[in-house]
């Protein structure tokens, strides 16, 4: 999967990074808590929340997340979106809860990275 088929499936809005939405994806993760991703999360690509503060793009970067997607229509300010541009990180938002989302996706075939 890449991100295009993310923001596809997702019927999501970018705010930044539409030149990369040909990288490929393998693995994502559904958090608002950003200490549970830096404590468990390990190579996953896409990191779906809804936290909306400039702390997830930091995070996402310190894990190498290629894609943010923010979920319940939330949306970023320009200083998020300018940091995210600023890191090659694409960042977009759907309508669909967390839950939903993340089972589309997984539907989709992209799984969690989970070793159970």
């Amino acid at each position: 999967m890449n991100v295009r088929d993310i923001h596809n499936i997702l019927k999501a809005q970018i705010y930044c990074g539409e030149e990369f939405l040909d990288r490929e994806v393998h693995t994502a993760c559904g958090s608002d808590m950003m200490s549970d991703v830096l404590a468990y999360v390990k190579d996953q690509s896409v990191l779906l929340t809804g936290l909306v503060n400039s702390q997830v793009i930091r995070t996402a970067e310190m894990m190498d997340m290629v894609c943010i997607v923010f979920v319940r229509g939330k949306k970023p300010d320009e200083q998020m979106i300018e940091l995210a541009k600023e890191r090659s990180i694409v960042m977009m938002s759907t309508e669909f809860r967390m839950f939903t989302a993340c089972g589309l996706l997984y539907e989709n075939g992209l799984k969690g990275g989970c070793n159970v």
